[in-house]
């Protein structure tokens, strides 16, 4: 059996860019869509059995009809081509509000032909996957209220205590109801202890589930679809079952500008080794970070120039150059040579963090114990004699007050 895995897909990311004139869409939007088709081409020309996407079709909870519009061009691409497919829901699809709809729903009110729409934790047997001879253990987004209703919990305290060894016994005693003649598929979007971060924390939501690598390493499943982290990986590397983060389909921000991108083919037999394959999408726009710190005033504009790469290597990029500089030379950084000098960029970021010397004093006699952490910064802010002294001291106040 062939299964496309796919995860993240963040279709509304529209942070960076322009809007298209032609189709009125983010200029970021069409990069997302690009990689969407790519992925949604490949289920069809592979002629793959089954397509499972583990959740976050979008960024927003409760996405513009248009980007709806654009998802369920793709979705409605692989039903018709009859290709089974399975959507998981990930914390950014479900709803801030108890009670409304999730972002997938329309898929599962239409009751789409070949899509399901996974909302739930639930064991999926042939009977409810057109006939396919597997059976899936679905683990979506729970939030600790839907835990609670899941597993019949009235405790609000008792359920948070235990909410993920609920999670491993809900998942393991769906294991132990399964046909051990057939493959075990579980998808989730969670996160996995020992599992490798990247930067997407930017945009997660919520508070993380974390599930043991025991659990997901069990010998019994066949494959492991997960979904939350945009780092690729496999967290079972070298043994069975593969446990794969595909990865978000496109970069999201610069934690991500050294990442590659893919999405996974996997060929699943009971009695035999899962074999993955990596596909990598082309054409992904790059992230470039660049950094540099001033120790001269000479030439300053030539030595940052020198910090970026040739323009020829950043055409169509996303460029972030970030500088550290004592805050006398700000006049030395001739910036509309800079944003010249990257004008074939997509989008160039100037990050100027100009730096002050101050170091606060006690009066003699006081030592630091003898100050609240509030006083010892009201003491530092002062003597910086920042224009936003005040709004920081009332900041502060409020995070401390939330700290307890």
């Amino acid at each position: 059996m062939k299964l496309l895995h796919f995860a993240d897909a963040h279709i509304d990311m529209a942070n960076y860019g322009r809007h298209d004139p032609a189709t009125g869409l983010p200029l970021r939007v069409l990069d997302f869509l690009k990689s969407l088709d790519a992925i949604v081409d490949a289920a069809i020309e592979r002629r793959v059995d089954l397509v499972i996407f583990a959740g976050d079709a979008y960024k927003d909870r409760s996405p513009a009809p248009t980007f709806q519009r654009e998802w369920g061009k793709r979705i409605m691409r692989l039903s018709q081509a009859k290709i089974p497919t399975l959507l998981l829901v990930g914390n950014h699809d479900i709803s801030p509000s108890i009670g409304r709809a999730h972002a997938l729903q329309e898929f599962k009110t239409l009751q789409v032909p070949f899509v399901k729409v996974l909302d739930a934790p639930e064991l999926l047997k042939p009977e409810n996957l057109w006939g396919l001879p597997l059976q899936i253990i679905a683990m979506p987004w729970v939030s600790r209220s839907g835990l609670m209703a899941v597993t019949g919990e009235t405790d609000s305290t008792q359920a948070f205590s235990r909410i993920e060894e609920n999670i491993g016994e809900l998942i393991a005693g769906y294991i132990e109801d399964c046909d051990s003649s057939m493959p075990i598929i579980l998808t989730a979007h969670a996160s996995i202890e020992g599992a490798k971060f990247g930067g997407e924390r930017l945009v997660m939501l919520g508070n993380d589930l974390v599930l043991t690598g025991s659990l997901v390493k069990n010998p019994k499943l066949s494959y492991v679809a997960m979904g939350h982290i945009h780092k690729p990986q496999d967290v079972n590397e070298g043994s069975q079952p593969p446990v794969i983060y595909p990865g978000s389909i496109e970069r999201v921000d610069f934690g991500e500008a050294k990442e590659d991108r893919f999405f996974v083919i996997a060929d699943i037999e009971k009695g035999r080794d899962t074999e993955v394959e990596w596909i990598q999408l082309t054409g992904v726009r790059k992230f470039i970070d660049c950094r540099a710190t001033l120790e001269s005033s000479e030439r300053v504009t030539e030595f940052l120039k020198k910090k970026l790469p040739k323009p020829k290597d950043m055409i169509g990029a996303i460029l972030r150059l970030v500088v550290e500089y004592p805050r006398e030379w700000d006049s030395l950084i001739d910036e509309p040579a800079l944003r010249k000098y990257a004008a074939e960029t997509f989008e160039f970021h100037f990050v100027k963090r100009p730096q002050t010397e101050a170091r606060a004093r006690i009066g003699e006699g006081q030592s630091v114990s003898s100050f609240s952490p509030l006083e010892l910064l009201e003491q530092y802010l002062n003597s910086t004699k920042a224009a936003n002294t005040e709004e920081l001291k009332r900041l502060a106040r409020e995070i401390m007050a939330e700290d307890g």
